[in-house]
């Protein structure tokens, strides 16, 4: 008899520490994690200042293109069709140069920006920060939230990004 009240209490003990071991999982936008924390950085700014650049110049690009839109109007009101058909190409040549600097000038920022997130101090700070959280919290699995098309749903209570991002602040001092 004693045994066996010894074998059940071993069996509901082994029983209720097998149920507590649940895996919980955790998302993390790093993206977000990214655009807060290092935002300051000389390598952000200068990043940001790129941006601004490549805007400034598609914003003039575009301009130029609508005035002398304005002018082939102007001409096609005054009946020059020979000045219309001119400025018409010339719309059409700086449209695909502006489409094509676009999309050069687009790649480029995103590889820029995607090797600013990647760069090694700023993974080793957030991969570690990460380790930590899970560990203190009981995560099993921290999934990257943007770039994981297998996440369909998650609770806002598994997204551990704020903790992340204030975590990291407070290790940096700000």
């Amino acid at each position: 008899m004693r045994k066996r009240i010894l074998f059940l209490c071993m069996m509901t003990a082994a029983f209720s520490a097998g149920a507590q071991q649940l895996t919980r999982f955790a998302v993390v936008d790093l993206a977000r994690v990214y655009s807060s924390f290092f935002r300051d950085s000389r390598a952000v700014r200068e990043f940001e200042e790129r941006s601004a650049r490549v805007q400034a110049e598609i914003d003039r690009m575009t301009e130029e293109i609508e005035a002398l839109r304005s002018r082939q109007l102007d001409a096609e009101a005054r009946g020059d069709q020979e000045q219309a058909l001119r400025l018409e190409s010339e719309i059409y040549r700086k449209s695909e140069y502006l489409r094509e600097y676009f999309r050069v000038k687009t790649e480029e920022l995103n590889d820029q920006k995607n090797r600013l997130a990647r760069s090694g101090t700023f993974l080793d700070q957030v991969y570690g920060e990460i380790r930590f959280i899970a560990e203190s919290e009981g995560y099993s699995m921290v999934l990257n939230l943007k770039e994981n098309t297998g996440i369909l749903w998650y609770s806002p209570t598994v997204d551990i990004t704020d903790t992340l991002i204030q975590n990291l602040l407070a290790k940096a001092g700000r």
